[in-house]
Formats: structure tokens, C-alpha cells, sequence
């Protein structure tokens, strides 16, 4: 029978409710065959935590409000209703693939890649050693990591070149009262406003040149309040493809003349913190020390040199820095799914176009993936709009042979739900939160007492937008609460 003249919706599962599964989502629903009336489509949007939106709430530095306000566009998107969120459903262990096959004609995984990419040198696994993808996960106030973090150094490393490393580098080098303006969560507060950090450094292999962090990244280092941008002019090397790329890409020119900019106008302000930017350096060895065995005391690079294609090769020299903490990132990776094959190379779900793909490299029938546990964690957060409008595109060119759901009701799947005991979320849960969230900003603001915590650097009281909700269980408590009043 073609799909066409079926007399229901095709009921469509995303896993994973961050930008590319919303992403997906909207372009189905407002892809030319719905809108012609050819079919009508169901869409159920599972995640795997209590709230929506994946990477922009646990993944993005909080004092980044130009791309927060993506929640913006998300939040229109799934506020139409007609896309169904259900929140707090781990795939894998309250669903099976089975399960999911079961209710919906076919499943799309958005879950992303939220790990650190592995760093294979010595001392990697001292007690100071940290992946920036969990510190990222732990300021952002994500429900499954713990409260608590060690900022007990002084002078701390991070290693990479990509816009994560800046986060890190940013995040750890920034007073905290100047973060009180976001939605940083109370005990990240306090964790960073009681840290004494005084030097950050943060090294890439390549030069100036070849970074991967944009210019946005870069200009917003210049913005942090008592912290000076340190640079070293030998670091400046450049070779014939460093020359082309500055003269032919804007981004790459604009990133090296801010860089030269700062040399030039000598960023020492006598500052009580430091961000330094190290280019050219190869970690080689995380060592500890007699005076603290198992713990980080310092870092060794191996500088390098361009080698004419903007490419890097040793040079033999090697430098040792003192420091009490070492923070990695330099990548993200996606998690493995259970029942669905896995790149464990590069940390995706094999595929071709967004057709999962079997063990034997044969597209598996009805199952597709978008985003970054599609295609691998590069390119900003919009370009999952192009990557979700391939995998939609694949999705409608097999519609007519998709075999039909065993169970299409749409209330099916939420019995099971129920019947399992699953604490899931609806959007109208997440509705509840929000404003839980946001009115906890509102009272925040108004505590008395005097402390430090309520008044921003120069002693004015500060609004908070928010105060993020990290205990997934009063995530869960609070979202539950609501949907219950309000029908959800």
C-alpha cells in the first residue's frame, strides 16, 4: 500500500531534543509534501532530560547570550504545538529500539555529542587532569554531574584552539560576579567566586593562523573585567599558507589582526588575573611532582614550526609550565546507542545522507540521524539546519516503503510510558520550570542579607534572568507539578 493513501499521520520518533533534533523536526513538519496536503505528519521529540534544548542549556558558556537566544527560535518552534515533547525518557533504557519501532513509522537520532574526545599522553589521568566537555557540563548546571568541582589552582592549562577551549579559558579566568547576569546556576557561583586563579593559558599546536575558535570567541576575551590578555610575539610564525588564508578568508585576517591588534596596544593593565594565548605547542607530558605525588604540578610542549602548507612539525625544544590543573578541549564526541552501529573513530553513527547504516554498511530501514552524532562535532550550532535538511530529505524519499507502525496511536506510547513508571515531561512541564527558573532570578535579586552574591562588581544590585534548576529530580518534581495543573 503507498504511504500516501494510508489514512493516518506518519509518526516520526526524534531522540534528542537539542538544535538538530528540533531543527529536524520543523523542517518535516514544514516540508512541501505536508504543506500540499499529500500527508500529515506526528512528531514525538524524546530526550533524555527533564528539559529541552541539549547542547544550547548544557552545552554553550552561559555568558553567551547572542547564541542562548537561539532558545528563542526553539521555543516558537515547539510552542506551536504541533510537535510533542516527552521529557526524561532515556533511550536504551526506558524505550528499546524494539519499542520505538513499534509506535512510529520511523526514528530519527539527534542525541548529539556532549563527551570529550580522548587525549592519548602521559599523566593524562593525574588527579587536576580535566575534560573541558565535563567542566562545560558542570557550570552549565547539567543534572548528571556532580555539584561540586575542584578550582583550587592558581595557574591552569587548556589545551586547544576551538571555541570550547575559550569557553573553558573564559569561564575560569572571569570573576564570577560578573556572571551573575546570566543564568549560571548558585553553586557554580560559588564555586568560582571562591577560586584563586590567578594565570590561564591556553596553547594550540598551530599558529595564529590555523585556530579554529571564531572571531565573536576571540573579541569576547578583550570584554572580561580585570583580566589581561597575555600574547608572545614569537608565537606570531607564518608560512605561505598561513599568508594565503589571511589574505582570502575575512574570518582568518580579522582573527590574526585582532591577535596583532592586542600585541600592539600591550594588554598589561596590572590586572589581578591573566589569560594567556600560547601558539606553536604540542603537549607532550602532564607531570606531577615529590611534593604533590598523583597530582598535576605542570605540562611539557614541544614547540613547533610551520611547515609551509599551514600545517606543524617538531622542532626538538621543549618547555615546561608550572600549573596545578589541566583542562582538555580539544573535541567533543557522540555516545554510542544501543542496537545502532557506531564509528568509535570518529564518535558518529555511521551513515550515508542520514540513513543509518547496518554492520554490513546497509541502510537500516526506517532509522536516520542528524547533527553532530550524524556528521561529527564541527560547524556551528546553525549549520544542523543544512545537516537536518539532508536527513528529512532521505526520510521523505523513502516514505512510500517505510513498513507501517504496529501501534501508530499516539497515546500508545505514553501508557507504556506510565506503565513502566517513567517520570517523563511535556512541554507544558517545561513551560513550568521555566518560569520556576526565572522567578527563582527574580527572588534571587531581592534576597537581603549584603553579601557579595547579590550585588554585581561595583556593588549595584544585579537582575538575574534566571537561576538554572540543577537536581534532576526537582527538575523532574517541579516540571511534573505543573503539566499535572495545567493538563500536560
Amino acid at each position: 500500500m503507498q504511504r500516501g493513501a494510508l489514512q493516518r499521520p506518519l509518526r516520526v520518533a526524534i531522540i534528542g531534543a537539542g538544535p538538530a533534533g528540533v531543527y529536524a523536526a520543523d523542517i518535516l513538519t514544514k516540508s512541501n509534501e505536508v504543506k500540499d496536503g499529500d500527508f500529515e505528519v506526528s512528531i514525538d521529540l524524546f530526550d533524555q532530560y527533564p528539559a529541552p534544548y541539549g547542547l544550547i542549556r548544557y552545552g554553550v558558556a552561559p555568558d553567551h547570550p547572542r547564541i542562548k537566544g537561539i532558545v528563542n527560535a526553539l521555543h516558537r518552534v515547539l510552542d506551536r504545538g504541533d510537535i510533542r515533547f516527552i521529557g526524561n525518557v532515556t533511550y536504551g533504557r526506558d524505550l528499546a529500539l524494539a519499542d520505538i519501532r513499534g509506535f512510529y513509522d520511523a526514528v530519527i537520532f539527534a542525541t548529539g555529542a556532549l563527551k570529550d574526545a580522548p587525549m592519548d599522553i602521559p599523566g593524562v589521568d593525574l588527579e587536576g587532569s580535566f575534560g573541558g566537555a565535563d567542566f562545560v557540563s558542570w557550570y552549565d548546571g547539567h543534572p548528571d554531574v556532580s555539584r561540586e568541582w575542584p578550582l583550587t589552582a592558581k595557574e591552569v592549562a587548556v589545551i586547544g584552539n576551538g571555541n570550547v577551549a575559550l569557553d573553558v579559558a573564559r569561564m575560569l579566568a572571569k570573576h564570577a560576579d560578573d556572571l551573575l547576569v546570566t543564568e549560571i546556576p548558585d553553586n557554580v557561583y560559588r564555586a568560582l567566586n571562591a577560586s584563586p586563579v590567578t594565570d590561564v593559558h591556553v596553547f594550540g599546536r598551530r599558529g595564529p593562523a590555523q585556530v579554529k575558535f571564531t572571531p565573536l570567541e576571540l573579541r569576547e576575551l578583550s570584554h572580561a573585567r580585570d583580566v589581561d590578555i597575555v600574547l608572545y610575539p614569537e608565537d606570531f610564525e607564518f608560512d605561505d599558507a598561513s599568508d594565503e588564508a589571511i589574505k582570502t578568508n575575512n574570518q582568518v585576517k580579522t582573527m590574526v589582526n585582532t591577535l596583532a591588534n592586542w600585541i600592539a596596544e600591550d594588554q598589561d593593565t596590572g590586572a589581578s588575573r591573566r589569560l594567556h594565548l600560547h601558539f606553536l605547542q604540542s603537549p607532550v607530558e602532564i607531570y606531577d611532582s615529590p611534593e604533590t605525588p598523583g597530582h598535576v604540578a605542570g605540562i611539557r610542549f614541544e614547540r613547533m614550526e610551520l611547515d609551509g602548507t599551514g600545517n606543524v612539525r617538531g622542532t626538538g625544544q621543549f618547555e615546561d609550565y608550572s600549573v596545578q590543573a589541566v583542562y582538555r578541549a580539544i573535541g567533543y564526541r557522540g555516545s554510542e546507542l544501543a542496537e545502532i552501529q557506531y564509528d568509535a573513530r570518529r564518535g558518529v553513527i555511521p551513515n550515508e545522507g542520514g540513513r543509518v547504516l547496518d554492520e554490513d554498511g546497509v541502510p537500516m530501514t526506517g532509522l536516520y540521524t542528524t547533527g553532530w552524532i550524524k556528521r561529527g562535532p564541527v560547524g556551528l550550532i546553525g549549520h544542523t539546519k543544512g545537516d537536518a535538511l539532508e536527513t528529512i530529505g532521505c526520510l521523505l524519499e523513502d516514505r512510500d516503503s517505510l513498513p507501517p507502525a504496529e501501534v501508530p496511536d499516539e497515546h500508545a506510547v505514553i501508557a507504556l510510558l506510565e506503565e513502566r513508571g517513567v517520570e517523563y515531561t511535556t512541554w507544558a512541564g517545561w513551560n513550568e520550570l521555566d518560569a520556576h527558573e526565572k522567578a527563582l532570578g527574580e527572588a534571587w535579586t531581592k534576597a537581603d542579607g549584603g553579601e557579595a552574591a547579590e550585588r554585581g562588581a561595583s556593588g549595584e544590585q544585579v537582575k538575574r534572568e534566571r537561576v538554572k534548576v540543577v537536581p534532576r529530580e526537582d527538575m523532574v518534581r517541579i516540571s511534573r507539578e505543573g503539566q499535572s495543573e495545567n493538563g500536560g
